[in-house]
């Protein structure tokens, strides 16, 4: 007997441990090479883990939820050749009978786990995905089964009474699994318990550590973009007409911060113990939030494209983001973090660095308000840039420069100095 051992991959150039959230498999299942087995998450991006084998799975020796580090054994699977030895020594016809038996329970619940993905989607799009046809193993939905619901349009019917009767009379096992700890940890206050598990806890994780291990410090400027709103309003509509896309502020944002980090590429590093890497590449991680999770997927060589490119790949990450499409290529590389918390109306915010990148600059909302120009009073849109640095790599004084060049940058756009295409 052959039996093969299946580990946690490295899912990107700096994760060092993934979290199990789905098995998509369970001891007896066959299954072919690349098959995807499991649904991980890392604090970069959520993927499956597909089999390196084929055969049949063993044991699995991680739990759902359980956080492991890249290279721990999660399963292990008995390979074809061992699988066929053992079915040609047992034909009786009772064991083929049990053996159907068996496949059959399986394919049922196969058809009742669903991926994150999955339920995102489906919420919301307000399907129910009991009405909806799997072409995944033993008829499980797969994410490609819900997007081609939600392309053609046609909506299937709500199972209401169905649904309502199953949770009254015979509740999930895995949802009494999952709810019962919590139930039993409550304290007498009265509230609603809610696991910390999944992206959550992955986000907990990160913002822990990026807060405990960095020696954080702020430093805030006002900056005037009257004219950059000007510019802005002047295109949008035939830029939209055009590409398809909106031309947002953020994308011109983006564009001075990537140039002044091209002139200060103290900024542009990341704390490595006993050394400071300072990045040749200007790769600008944006956050963007989708309900309780929180991404971070990368900008390439923000650098060399035109506020164009910028809005253009802003889009699409969003996109993705939204679409629960990221994938790993998308969330590496991030040399330096900008944050649109103006997009919430912010207008003043202390970000936690982005680990281990040396800063984050968040910008905030654009407000029109009375500014004084030469002794005479102005109405002005002003915008406030916070940023957060590593106090390990950078000092107040490259940081104030930086910051200056930002500003000069931005109170200067024109359709010459930072022209659309």
């Amino acid at each position: 007997m052959t039996i093969e051992k299946i580990t946690m991959p490295k899912l990107g150039e700096s994760v060092t441990e993934g979290t199990i959230s789905t098995w998509l498999v369970k001891p007896g299942d066959q299954v072919s090479k690349y098959d995807a087995i499991a649904e991980v998450m890392t604090d970069k991006v959520n993927a499956e883990i597909p089999s390196s084998f084929t055969g049949v799975i063993k044991e699995l020796v991680v739990s759902e939820g359980d956080t492991v580090e890249v290279g721990t054994l999660i399963c292990t699977i008995e390979t074809e050749e061992a699988g066929e030895k053992k079915e040609t020594d047992n034909p009786s016809s009772a064991a083929a009978e049990t053996e159907s038996s068996s496949t059959a329970t399986d394919d049922t619940a196969m058809k009742s786990r669903y991926s994150p993905a999955v339920m995102r989607l489906a919420q919301e799009n307000d399907l129910d995905l009991s009405a909806i046809a799997g072409t995944g193993k033993g008829g499980r939905i797969t994410r490609k089964d819900v997007e081609a619901i939600i392309a053609s349009g046609e909506k299937p019917p709500q199972k209401q009474e169905q649904k309502q009767t199953a949770t009254a009379e015979t509740p999930s096992p895995e949802r009494e699994q999952t709810t019962e700890p919590a139930q039993v940890n409550q304290s007498d206050a009265a509230g609603k318990a809610i696991p910390v598990t999944g992206v959550r806890k992955a986000i907990a994780n990160n913002m822990v550590k990026a807060a405990t291990e960095i020696p954080h410090a702020w430093m805030m400027v006002e900056v005037d973009v009257t004219n950059l709103v000007a510019y802005r309003n002047k295109v949008k509509d035939t830029f939209k007409e055009k590409e398809g896309y909106s031309l947002t502020f953020f994308s011109f944002f983006v564009k001075a911060i990537a140039q002044a980090l091209k002139e200060f590429p103290q900024l542009n590093s990341s704390w490595a113990g006993d050394k400071i890497i300072q990045h040749d590449d200007v790769n600008i991680s944006i956050a963007v939030a989708k309900e309780q999770e929180l991404f971070v997927p990368v900008i390439q060589s923000a650098d060399d494209l035109s506020v164009k490119g910028v809005a253009k790949q802003i889009t699409n990450l969003a996109k993705k983001a939204r679409t629960g499409k990221l994938t790993a290529a998308d969330m590496q590389g991030g040399t330096f973090t900008v944050n649109n918390t103006g997009s919430f109306g912010s207008v003043q915010s202390m970000g936690i660095i982005n680990y281990p990148q040396a800063a984050i600059l968040q910008v905030e909302s654009i407000v029109k308000r009375p500014v004084i120009i030469n002794d005479m009073f102005a109405a002005r849109d002003m915008v406030n840039l916070c940023l957060s640095l590593d106090h390990r790599v950078l000092d107040g004084l490259i940081c104030g420069q930086f910051m200056a060049r930002v500003k000069e940058i931005l109170e200067n756009v024109s359709e010459s100095t930072m022209p659309v295409y």
